[in-house]
C-alpha cells in the first residue's frame, strides 16, 4: 500500500496540526541545541532499548529524530506521521527508512512490531475524542508480547493517565510500569509527565 492510500480517512485537523508549532528544520533546531549543549536529545531511544525489541513503529515521528537514530543503532524500524511537512523532513534525512502519512486511529500497516513507541506528546496532540481509537490502533500493530510505550505532558483538562489505562485495557494491553521521564526516573502521582509502558499478552491475538 503506497503512503498516498494511507491518506484516506485522515481528519481534517488534529491538535498538533492546528498548532503553530515549528516545523521540518524548524523543530530540530531544539534538538541540536541540546546536542551541542551536550545533552542527549535521544533518551526516548535508549529507554526503548531496555526492552530488546527488534521491530519498532514509530508513531508520530514527526521528523524522524527517534525512528533515525534508533535506525543507527542497528533497530528495524517504520515511521508514520499525519504532519506532511514533518515527515517530509524525515525522508530527506533517511530515505531508507520506511516512512508513512497516517492517521494513528486508522492507519493500517499490515505488520505487528515488537515496541509501538508514541514519543512526542503525540496523546495530546491526536483529534480530539479518537484518543481510544488511537490506543486501540495502535495495540493492534504490537505482537502478542510486544510494548505499547508512550510519553506526553499531564495537562489539566487533557487526555488523563486514567482514561489512557482505561482506553489500554479495553484495547487488550496491561500496564507493566511507569515512569516520570524517559530517564527511567521513578513515578509520582501529581507530575507533569508520565511514560507508560504496556504489554501485549502473549496469549492476546486481538
Amino acid at each position: 500500500m503506497s503512503n498516498e492510500d494511507r491518506t484516506a480517512g485522515l481528519p481534517a485537523a488534529s491538535r498538533w496540526t492546528s498548532t503553530d508549532a515549528p516545523r521540518g528544520a524548524d523543530y530540530d533546531h531544539k534538538w541540536k541545541q541540546m546536542a551541542a549543549a551536550g545533552q542527549d536529545p535521544h533518551g526516548e531511544v535508549s529507554f526503548v532499548e531496555r526492552y530488546n525489541p527488534n521491530t519498532i513503529l514509530d508513531a508520530g515521528c514527526g521528523t524522524g529524530r527517534v525512528a533515525i537514530e534508533l535506525t543507527n543503532r542497528g533497530y528495524d524500524v517504520v515511521g508514520f506521521d499525519l504532519d506532511e511537512p514533518m515527515l517530509s523532513a524525515a525522508r530527506q534525512k533517511e530515505p531508507a527508512i520506511p516512512w508513512h502519512l497516517g492517521d494513528a486511529a486508522t492507519i493500517e500497516l499490515e505488520a505487528l512490531f515488537d515496541v509501538v513507541v508514541m514519543a512526542g506528546n503525540v496523546m495530546i496532540f491526536v483529534e480530539p475524542g479518537t484518543e481510544a481509537a488511537v490506543v486501540a490502533n495502535m495495540s493492534n500493530h504490537v505482537r502478542p508480547g510486544g510494548r505499547l510505550i508512550a510519553g506526553f505532558s499531564l495537562r489539566r483538562g487533557r487526555y488523563d493517565l486514567a482514561q489512557f489505562d482505561h482506553d489500554a485495557k479495553l484495547a487488550g494491553l496491561t500496564l507493566e510500569e511507569r515512569f516520570s521521564t524517559w530517564n527511567a526516573d521513578e513515578f509520582a502521582a501529581g507530575g507533569d509527565y508520565a511514560v507508560s509502558v504496556f504489554v501485549k499478552p502473549s496469549g492476546n491475538q486481538g
